[in-house]
């Protein structure tokens, strides 16, 4: 696809972004224009190498730092996420900061934690 000089100039400077920096611009594009990014987002970190991360990994532990204000939101996640009852997803919720995903491939631990953060936690990628 044939992009023009403009929107071509708008993709280089994206490529150099780091992950912290794209997450941000991510949120501010979404929150201009009123849309969810989170698919684009998943295949943009991925292709930046995550070297935020610690350059190009191939598995990532998804660690839940804080629940948030809206603990039965994040609960709800957990629990369909990981396939756990919802005593379990609350009990694991409410030991935060703790690990909820061990070695999940980056396009995973992104969307997880995408997710997560859509419900009001805070979420680290190991």
């Amino acid at each position: 696809m044939a992009l023009s000089e403009k929107a071509q100039k708008i993709i280089d400077l994206v490529k150099e972004l780091s992950v912290v920096e794209l997450n941000e611009l991510v949120k501010a594009l979404e929150e201009e224009f009123g849309v969810s990014a989170a698919p684009v987002m998943v295949a943009g970190w991925a292709a930046a190498g995550w070297e935020e991360a610690g350059g190009a990994k191939d598995s990532f532990d998804v660690e839940l730092t804080e629940i948030g204000d809206q603990k039965i939101n994040v609960i709800k996640v957990v629990k369909a996420e990981l396939g756990l009852g919802l005593k379990d997803a609350k009990e694991l919720v409410e030991k935060a900061p703790v690990v909820i995903k061990e070695g999940a491939k980056p396009e995973e631990a992104e969307a997880l934690k995408v997710k997560l953060e859509e419900a009001g936690a805070k979420v680290t990628l190991k």
